[in-house]
């Protein structure tokens, strides 16, 4: 009979199979009453799920011991609360088809295919969340059943859809593969037989009036198995909370992400374009952009020169064969853009009536070769670290480029700057002994720590992707996985801020760091990264000379604090809602004479400040000056100054700083300027404004 091992260690016995609701019971009545689901050895389940082997359970409550929301009860929630709508839709709209209805990070949706004489508008909206409410309110119970399969294929195809028979099939099919149980499972919410069901693998939550809060969101259009040629089917988008405070909490957020698009920003502050002409998902860089990208290219320049690092540049293509080397291709080919071939060995292909499947052969066997746009900087590193013979001595060597590549998005996937297809990262690869890993890692933390720290982005974790002790997947000696992993760990636990190993999510070439940062608004954007990599060294026979006079195999450090530049200042934009530091702002100070008599006085003050380096323009518009203070203000100009007739005689400026609801007052040019270059020297440090203020 079951002996159940809890999160702290400890174990209870049963002399007979037990529910993860009676293991929760046997714990104590409050923990029972809070229960919304467990883990059964790391596997979510409902708490209806028997358990009658030895097990790890942990039980899931809507908090975890922190007291922040879990994510495993929210899956649940949310999994549920995608039913409740299904049910609700169809009371509404009969003859929806349901299609596939999975939970999202944010919510859920379903796929859902309307009658063409009724397809689903917004309009619809408050009659289905009316419904789903009465059904929430009856509390009734997520039920679960199993069928075998023949006798549950036969259930849905007494039902007529073929969406749903189609899914039994591939779940069967699916379980067929993997040596699992095969058998159909199906969710009533309530009584099997006698209320709503659907096939469904679960889990969820045991009853619908544990759904606190919900919203239908939105409608978008998609198609059965992604496929653009099969059926169109109507997503409908919905979220879901354990209380209707959290429900407005995200509501509002959402409509502050909406005030801080980046696609929205970027046009209003003129920092990029994308243009149908030049293709989706490729940047023009505006002068306003360009600014922004240039002062974070210098800002981390410095900081490389000071670690030791040699800027090198790659060209934007390389030939195939240098990809297959890599494993690039053809094993990513789907993520990157076809590859190019020399006229010459494609009028020879077209003579002889070569066909694509023909071409795609001869591409995968090495047959024929030819250039592909460049997916990764590291294989162009690699090259400039085997160019010439390495001692021991010489190790470290540390390649930094600021390096575009380019990758194949789907148009769907495509999303202003944050997904693109052609982008700049700021990619480094570090070559050291096995025995510098550990050291070269906590460098590359420490540069990111810099660099997050001076954005004043000071809420992010970490996380240590590790092997998966179950997988053969992973290359290279296990001893030096080990070493890399602890490295790893010990580098993490410097930074001195939360961090969470996760097996499984490891290179298979290495282990690695991913930086998650927090925005202000509290969304989660994945940033930075450093991987360790033993597989490239490999598959390029790198070298270099040890002590013993022998060759070694190097150790590769992969790592891109901004991840790329596109997606950075895309990140950057919406979490300071497009009024950057002074540093980084393209238009550091705007000068605006009251009338055409300050003009001369104006244009001084203009000339001084861009003698100093500062991005100063001025507005000798017709006009009034709170029409020129509004036109500044909605460019986002860290610092506006006013100048009258008063100002010209006492050689003074007047002085209005974005985001201050009152003026900083008159002060003379020169204690400004002086204050304006210590705040951009800092890059923020120290504020001009704090120092006028106090």
């Amino acid at each position: 009979m079951p002996t159940i091992t809890l999160p702290d260690g400890s174990t209870k016995s049963f002399d007979h199979p037990v529910t993860a609701l009676e293991v929760a019971e046997a714990i104590g009545a409050r923990l029972a009453k809070a229960a919304v689901g467990a883990k059964i050895n790391g596997q979510l389940a409902d708490l209806a799920t028997t358990i009658d082997t030895d097990a790890a359970v942990a039980i899931v409550t809507e908090k975890t011991r922190d007291g922040q929301p879990d994510p495993d009860a929210l899956y649940l929630l949310r999994h549920s609360a995608a039913h409740v709508m299904a049910e609700a839709i169809q009371r509404v709209v009969p003859g929806a088809q349901l299609v596939y209805g999975p939970p999202l990070d944010t919510g859920f949706y379903y796929d859902i295919a309307f009658p063409d004489d009724r397809p689903l508008r917004e309009g619809d909206f408050e009659a289905i969340e009316q419904e789903m409410a009465a059904i929430v309110k009856e509390d009734r119970p997520f039920t679960r059943y199993e069928l075998a399969p023949s006798d549950g294929l036969a259930k849905l195809q007494a039902e007529g859809s073929k969406y749903k028979i189609d899914n039994a099939e591939r779940a069967l099919k699916a379980a067929e593969a993997n040596a699992n149980h095969a058998a159909l499972s199906f969710y009533a919410t309530g009584t099997p037989g006698a209320n709503w069901e659907d096939l469904c693998r679960g889990p969820h939550v045991p009853f619908t009036g544990r759904i606190g809060a919900f919203k239908i969101m939105s409608l978008a259009s998609s198609y059965w198995h992604g496929d653009e040629n099969s059926d169109r089917l109507t997503r409908v988008y919905g979220t879901a909370f354990f209380a209707k405070k959290d429900l407005d909490e995200h509501l509002a957020r959402l409509e502050e992400a909406k005030k801080r698009d980046h696609r929205v920003l970027g046009k209003q502050l003129q920092l990029f374009h994308i243009d149908e002409a030049v293709g989706q998902g490729l940047i023009l860089w505006t002068p306003n952009g360009s600014v922004v990208r240039k002062a974070l290219m210098d800002f981390i320049g410095d900081e490389l020169r000071k670690q030791g690092y040699h800027e090198v540049f790659t060209p934007h293509i390389g030939r195939l064969e240098l990809y297959k080397t890599s494993g690039h291709f053809p094993y990513y080919a789907e993520s990157q853009f076809p590859p190019l071939f020399e006229r010459e060995e494609l009028a020879g292909m077209a003579s002889e009536g070569c066909s694509c499947a023909e071409l795609a052969n001869r591409l995968s066997e090495g047959d024929i070769d030819g250039f592909l746009l460049k997916p990764m900087n590291c294989p162009h590193h690699i090259k400039i670290f085997d160019s010439r013979p390495h001692s021991y001595r010489d190790l470290p060597v540390r390649l930094a480029e600021f390096g575009t590549v380019y990758r194949w998005e789907q148009s769907g996937e495509l999303n202003g700057m944050t997904r693109v297809r052609g982008f700049t990262q700021d990619d480094a690869h570090l070559f050291c002994t096995p025995e510098q890993v550990a050291e070269e890692v906590l460098g590359c933390l420490s540069l990111v720590k810099i660099i997050f720290e001076t954005l004043g982005m000071r809420d992010y974790r970490v996380r240590v992707g590790l092997r998966d002790p179950d997988s053969a997947k992973y290359t290279g000696d296990p001893a030096n996985w080990d070493k890399a992993e602890q490295a790893c760990r010990d580098a993490a636990k410097s930074l001195g801020v939360p961090f969470s190993e996760e097996p499984g999510e490891a290179a298979f070439y290495g282990p690695k760091i991913d930086f998650v940062v927090k925005d202000v608004i509290g969304r989660e954007w994945q940033l930075g990264t450093v991987q360790v990599d033993y597989n490239l060294p490999e598959r390029f026979d790198l070298s270099y000379i040890g002590p013993d006079n022998k060759p070694h195999r190097p150790v590769m450090i992969h790592r891109a604090p901004f991840g790329s530049f596109e997606r950075f200042i895309g990140v950057l934009i919406e979490h300071f809602a497009g009024a950057f530091p002074l540093w980084l702002s393209p238009e550091q100070v705007r000068v605006l004479p009251i009338s055409e008599k300050t003009n001369d006085y104006a244009h001084e003050v203009l000339n001084t400040l861009k003698a100093l380096g500062v991005r100063a323009t001025i507005d000798t518009t017709d006009g009034r000056v709170q029409a020129k203070i509004k036109a500044g203000s909605e460019m986002k100009i860290p610092y506006l100054l006013v100048v009258g007739p008063r100002d010209a005689e006492q050689r003074q400026v007047s002085v209005r700083a974005f985001g201050e609801e009152k003026d900083l007052g008159a002060m003379p040019l020169n204690t400004f300027t002086e204050k304006l270059q210590q705040e951009i020297q800092t890059r923020g440090q120290t504020r001009a404004r704090d120092a006028f203020t106090n």
